[in-house]
């Protein structure tokens, strides 16, 4: 199995700044796409952003410009660092990999546990 461990999540004033943080564990396991999606209130999970393997990145039109996405391969781990943060940006922000148990042969999602982000002032 893959474990998810996010942090860094919390509650900043409109304009600010969070760095989300997810690390992926296991015996023994590798990982393709990872990304953060999240889920306001009474609202469908969406996408806020992905990145390959290979480092090309994905991200929703509302938050380009504004969040970027990073990983680093080595310690299985994946950033979301979130600038110029607003109301509407508050939900719960889950981190998603797509990972290989080795020696298995199907990729399965992996998710985190989520953590709360609140813009307010």
């Amino acid at each position: 199995q893959v474990q998810l461990v996010e942090s860094g999540g919390g509650l900043v004033q409109p304009g600010g700044s969070l760095r989300l943080s997810c690390a992926a564990s296991g015996s023994s396991f590798v990982t393709s796409d990872m990304g953060w999606y999240r889920q306001a209130p009474g609202k469908q999970r969406e996408l806020v952003a992905s990145i390959t393997s290979g480092g090309i990145t994905n991200s929703a039109d509302s938050v380009k410009g504004r969040f970027t996405i990073s990983r680093d391969n080595a310690k299985n781990t994946v950033y979301l660092q979130m600038n110029s943060l607003k109301p509407e940006d508050t939900a719960v922000y889950y981190c998603n990999a797509k990972a290989l148990n080795l020696p298995g042969i199907a990729w399965r999602d992996y998710w985190g546990q989520g953590t709360q982000v609140t813009v307010s002032s």
